[in-house]
């Protein structure tokens, strides 16, 4: 069952030969969570999604509100009887002919959603182990910080790790310093300052990623700093984490030769279930 341009329907097949999704990576999405009917930071994942359509010349309907974007993902999640606990994902593509060039930038979306293990967030993992990828860099510009179709890096970076027993594989940038993971934002802590990279390193700005920011900042005795990162700095560092809306927090425990505690990413885990 989706959500199919505001019908609900039970045919999932939406796709033509002629979506520019599919031919192109001509679309844009939100993944959000809902715990009890309420999309958490849903304000925030709105506008991430309305700047992305902006950055990629689509034609926003003029009925695309905050309160709009709500009904379109908890109407099916209520129709699917999973608002408790679940996940969705809301993703907006170009509908019209054309090749590169398109004929209209008219739009439709489809939403999806399942249900999710835990309302709360959990360190689903106390083991996890990563590794660089190296195949291919992330490009330092506007379109590597929204959530695009285009993902043949996360793609083939999540092949190669799962090819050789990684968790996870963290991306780099042309300039060779540390973007991000391949499902989320990336953290180090140093002593008491935790840093991430910054936007204009070319990672996604993400929604989690904002929250542990502004949750770092209210903690007594602790620094967050948005820095580049180079790979050898993170041999450096006493703890790792990655985040998304989803996990929420996940401590990464290994990186080559290196083995790194989670004490942090458990009190930052507590802090964040009590926002939410």
């Amino acid at each position: 069952m989706i959500n199919f341009n505001g019908n609900i329907q039970e045919n999932e097949t939406v796709l033509t030969h002629k979506n520019r999704g599919f031919l192109f990576g001509d679309a844009v999405f939100e993944t959000v969570k809902i715990v009890n009917n309420t999309i958490l930071f849903a304000e925030d994942h709105y506008f991430r999604l309305m700047a992305s359509m902006r950055i990629c010349r689509m034609e926003i309907p003029m009925n695309f509100t905050l309160e709009f974007f709500e009904e379109q993902i908890l109407s099916l999640c209520n129709q699917l009887n999973i608002s408790d606990s679940s996940r969705a994902r809301i993703t907006f593509y170009r509908e019209s002919d054309g090749f590169y060039l398109p004929k209209s930038n008219d739009v439709s979306f489809v939403v999806t959603a399942q249900s999710l293990y835990s309302a709360s967030y959990l360190i689903a993992k106390t083991t996890y182990e990563v590794e660089l990828y190296k195949d291919f860099y992330v490009t330092k510009h506007l379109l590597s910080t929204i959530k695009t179709t285009n993902k043949m890096i996360n793609v083939t970076g999540s092949i190669f790790a799962n090819e050789n027993d990684y968790d996870n594989c963290i991306l780099l940038n042309d300039d060779k310093n540390v973007v991000e993971v391949l499902n989320g934002n990336i953290f180090m802590k140093v002593g008491n300052v935790i840093y991430t990279p910054p936007i204009s390193d070319g990672c996604l700005n993400g929604i989690m990623r904002k929250q542990i920011i502004a949750l770092i900042k209210k903690m007594e005795g602790y620094e967050c700093i948005e820095k580049s990162i180079s790979p050898f700095d993170l041999q450096k560092s006493d703890e790792l984490f990655l985040t998304n809306v989803i996990t929420g927090i996940q401590p990464i425990t290994k990186y080559r030769k290196k083995e790194y505690g989670i004490a942090f990413s458990i009190m930052v885990t507590d802090k964040l279930n009590e926002l939410v």
